[in-house]
């Protein structure tokens, strides 16, 4: 029995992760490799080394490359590579290469991957241990009259299937035979690019169906366990969006059976490590239809160790260097693995679904992700300021949620998708929300075509964004400057330090005097008399309201009062008090208005203090009762304000009257705004 001491991951980005922390827990070292265009990948970091391979190659043929797999581990002194999922990790060739060079391959055996990893073969597997499986042809040839027979023979619909590989990839429905040739062609073009082998057979398609799957662990003594089934019916293109478990639809009988039917198929094969058997359910006759074994972890393995407990990478490894089932997830026999709880994952990627699911590549400007009782999370090169490439997969992050009921699993899966904030690029997180409230996922009726069936799932607002239009604005501001203020003179770079006018004179008598000596009505015969424009300087009120947003302190005001107060007392009134100002005080510059006007009444005794008075509102926002405006006018006299400007939005004088009327019974001069 072997103890691994080193393990290089064949893979890339989440999985490579997941693999990585795994041995970590178990005290091992990690070995990662990486493509030159995947070089700021995080699996690259997350290891204890790290190679580059590939040179010469193209993104995804670097990690394809067997020799260049095998020639960095022996550099390396690994003893044992995890193929994670997909590239490599159902090609029986790798693991001839790993036994060749003495290195042991984590996962099943060369034999036992040729008989199930070829979905045609499986086929076989699966008829002889007495498993359904749905009509189909074998692997076709290249002769298409012979191919139009064997379709024929089974019935339309059909659907293309790659023998090798999954993810949808390689897949075609054929509804008649007027797409055949055209979409055989397509999905063996698709097939040899993902897996290197085109080849592939034509399967019966069931229209009404669910996707169930067993999850499956086998030791080297003969020990086969199951961990219960996940639901993957949901799905876009074949391609799995939202995965449960368990399936929330089964009765206990369906569950047994299905369980059965997947420990069945690998135990007739003397089944190692972990594999995946998937079935379709038809919805009209409840049965179950073997399809395919994925003799590999697979994406969605994350919900099965939610409820299960078991850590099922831990347990590859641990079968790999020989362990028994026992050992390697902790329990004696298969009863002893209970459910608890149910998960869902969904994967969130950088995809736009409103603009047929396009990939988005570029940096990750903010990334913000969501946490929480019973969320996991299961990223690759996910964080501010990550580069999203255009030569891989565009799964961006895991999110698993784990509940005691579906009905809470699936809320808060919907909270966590909803602290996420994601700018930079696009993602699918806005349409996986609107699919988890639709009625049809809610009430468990919904089939493999959901997805493709229901176009209201693709009809939500994108997010905002505010904060970073926000943050794009004030940085080309600062850039490139206001376009307002294009050719002007730049201002000095040393700010001068503002000081406030010598008095020139002592203060001479104003139109307060006048004021204080002869009353309102001896000021408004005045002003009757004057032949030159009389002035009120506004720049205590509106002027900072208007251009600096009311944040002029108080003792700005109070070093510049004496001035005014002796350089010009010909002014017929200073604006210093009233409308925002009061409010902003207040709220922003943490100050007591009140205590300002004190201030600068006492600074400016021969200048008359002018405040804006919003009629029925004060200084507020709302109508007040009148005995509250008489109050308050009265308070405001007394504290220092000489005119007051009342004013209303529609400048209507009755709605004014009630602070008219109070500001001469203060004994002081008001009168409505000009608008």
């Amino acid at each position: 029995m072997t103890d691994f001491k080193k393990i290089l991951i064949a893979n890339r980005g989440e999985i490579a992760i997941r693999v990585m922390r795994a041995a970590n827990e178990m005290g091992k070292k990690t070995v990662a490799v990486y493509a030159e265009e995947d070089k700021l990948s995080l699996h690259r970091f997350k290891a204890d080394e790290a190679y580059l391979i590939g040179e010469g190659l193209s993104p995804v043929g670097a990690y394809l490359s067997i020799p260049e797999i095998i020639r960095v581990a022996k550099e390396c002194g690994a003893d044992a590579i995890h193929p994670g999922y997909g590239l490599l990790s159902e090609n029986p060739d790798f693991v001839d290469a790993c036994d060749q060079n003495g290195i042991t391959f984590i996962g099943p055996k060369a034999d036992t991957m040729r008989a199930l990893g070829d979905k045609a073969s499986a086929r076989r597997v699966a008829m002889a241990a007495g498993v359904p499986v749905i009509p189909a042809t074998e692997v076709l040839g290249d002769d298409f009259d012979a191919i139009k027979k064997e379709a024929a023979a089974v019935g339309y619909p059909l659907m293309l299937k790659a023998s090798w590989g999954g993810g949808g990839r390689g897949m075609r429905p054929i509804l008649g035979p007027d797409e055949l040739i055209d979409k055989v062609r397509e999905g063996r073009r698709e097939a040899e690019a993902a897996f290197g082998n085109g080849e592939g057979y034509l399967e019966k398609m069931i229209i009404r169906a669910r996707h169930v799957e067993v999850q499956i662990l086998g030791d080297k003594h003969g020990a086969i366990y199951h961990l219960y089934e996940r639901d993957c019916t949901v799905q876009r293109r074949n391609q799995k969006v939202v995965e449960r478990a368990p399936a929330p639809y089964l009765t206990e009988a369906q569950r047994a059976e299905v369980c059965d039917l997947g420990r069945r198929i690998c135990a007739h094969v003397g089944y190692e490590c972990a594999g995946t058997v998937e079935f379709l359910m038809d919805m009209d006759s409840q049965q179950f239809y073997f399809i395919e074994v994925n003799p590999r972890v697979q994406v969605e393995h994350t919900v099965t160790e939610q409820v299960t407990g078991i850590d099922i990478v831990q347990a590859q490894i641990l079968i790999a260097e020989g362990k028994t089932l026992a050992e390697a997830t902790g329990k004696s026999r298969q009863e002893e693995i209970q459910l608890n709880g149910h998960a869902l994952q969904c994967r969130v990627t950088t995809e736009d679904p409103q603009n047929n699911f396009i990939p988005d590549y570029g940096r990750l400007t903010a990334y913000r992700s969501a946490t929480g009782m019973g969320i996991r999370l299961d990223g690759g090169t996910a964080y501010a300021g990550g580069v999203i490439t255009r030569y891989y997969d565009s799964l961006l992050v895991k999110v698993t949620a784990w509940a005691q009921t579906p009905d809470a699993a699936i809320r808060r899966m919907d909270r966590a998708l909803r602290e996420f904030r994601i700018r930079g690029v696009s993602t699918n997180i806005e349409f996986v929300i609107n699919l988890l409230k639709h009625p049809t996922f809610l009430n468990d009726t919904y089939t493999t075509k959901f997805i493709d069936t229901t176009p209201e799932l693709f009809q939500f607002k994108k997010r905002r964004d505010r904060a970073t239009k926000i943050l794009t604005y004030i940085a080309d501001i600062t850039v490139n400057g206001h376009p307002e203020t294009a050719g002007r003179a730049k201002p000095h770079a040393e700010a001068r330090i503002p000081k406030a006018p010598k008095a020139l004179v002592e203060p001479s008598m104003g139109t307060r005097n006048l004021l204080e000596q002869h009353g309102p009505q001896a000021v408004a015969d005045w002003m009757g008399k004057q032949k030159k424009l009389l002035l009120t300087d506004t720049t205590m009120r509106d002027g900072h309201q208007s251009l600096l947003a009311t944040r002029m302190r108080s003792i700005d005001m109070i070093k510049v009062a004496p001035a005014y107060a002796a350089n010009l007392p010909q002014l017929f009134s200073v604006e210093c008090w009233g409308g925002a100002t009061f409010d902003v005080a207040y709220r922003f510059l943490q100050e007591c208005p009140w205590q300002r006007l004190r201030d600068l009444r006492a600074l400016m005794p021969n200048v008359m203090t002018q405040m804006l008075l919003r009629a029925s509102n004060g200084v507020g926002y709302t109508n007040y009762p009148d005995n509250v405006v008489q109050a308050f006018v009265k308070q405001a006299a007394t504290t220092g304000v000489d005119v007051f400007r009342v004013f209303d939005s529609l400048n209507w004088v009755e709605n004014m009257r009630v602070a008219m009327d109070a500001v001469l019974e203060a004994n002081k001069v008001g009168g409505p705004r000009q608008v």
